[in-house]
């Protein structure tokens, strides 16, 4: 499809009333048989999400703020460029509402469009309390949280406490194949950054014993990996925009 065509397509979109929701099925009839890719499909990642809601909140911020035009363009231009850049290989029709972050005028803009990205959540694969049993097969009274109070859209990974037995699970998406780490916990009583989602909040030391063996170790020998986290899981999932801290962790763990 030629550039021209595929700028009239993303005009017609834009000059949908912002008062109306920008459904997805109305754009597809604006594309259809324009050789588009399906915008319907998934494929925004929870963690995507909270970056792009982070880079609109940094769009409105400017605007109340800054009163330099050159700035105010710069700040849509980097908010712009951090959002596409999740995507390079993104489809024309998605990269046209990545895009979209920089033209966001008013608090209501922006409320608007992260409800337009909503439908194109990845949500967190849907486990089941057994299946969750097999990655902990030694906690055989093992606590598990309410997974049906959970969104699972917004969920880069499950983490949860055991008051009881002072252990922290934590099960992720790895690659396709969901994994659990346990370890013990101790509380710290105080705020600071989370090693996963490097926000400022009440966290605890977590320490795991690693399960990589160096060649011809003893029998005794064993390495424990930690980091401070946020104690609430549900806290920490609303913040994380990166999950290569909490993959590193996880992977001096299993591997």
């Amino acid at each position: 499809m030629g550039e021209s065509e595929f700028t009239s397509i993303a005009r017609l979109k834009a000059s949908i009333d912002s008062s109306n929701t920008w459904l997805c099925t109305l754009f597809l009839l604006k594309i259809k048989n324009k050789g588009l890719t399906s915008m319907c499909d998934p494929f925004i990642r929870n963690f995507q999400y909270n970056l792009i809601k982070n880079q609109a909140d940094s769009v409105i911020r400017a605007l109340r703020t800054v009163s330099d035009p050159k700035i105010l363009e710069s700040v849509r231009f980097g908010a712009q460029t951090k959002v596409t850049e999740l995507y390079p290989d993104a489809a024309d029709d998605r990269r046209a509402l990545l895009e979209a972050v920089s033209e966001l005028k008013t608090a209501e803009d922006l409320q608007k469009y992260m409800q337009e990205l909503e439908p194109y959540l990845i949500p967190f694969p849907s486990v089941t309390e057994k299946q969750i049993r097999r990655l902990f097969p030694k906690n055989k009274k093992l606590k598990l949280p309410d997974l049906s109070q959970l969104d699972f859209r917004y969920v880069s990974y499950l983490s949860w406490i055991d008051i009881a037995t002072q252990k922290m699970f934590l099960v992720y998406d790895d690659n396709g194949q969901v994994v659990g780490v346990e370890g013990r916990y101790t509380s710290t009583r105080k705020k600071s950054y989370c090693f996963a989602c490097n926000r400022y909040e009440e966290l605890v030391l977590f320490s795991a014993v690693s399960k990589k063996r160096t060649a011809h170790a003893s029998p005794d020998y064993y390495k424990s990996v930690g980091n401070y986290l946020c104690v609430d899981g549900h806290t920490c999932n609303k913040n994380i925009t990166d999950v290569a801290s909490l993959e590193k962790l996880i992977g001096s763990v299993l591997k």
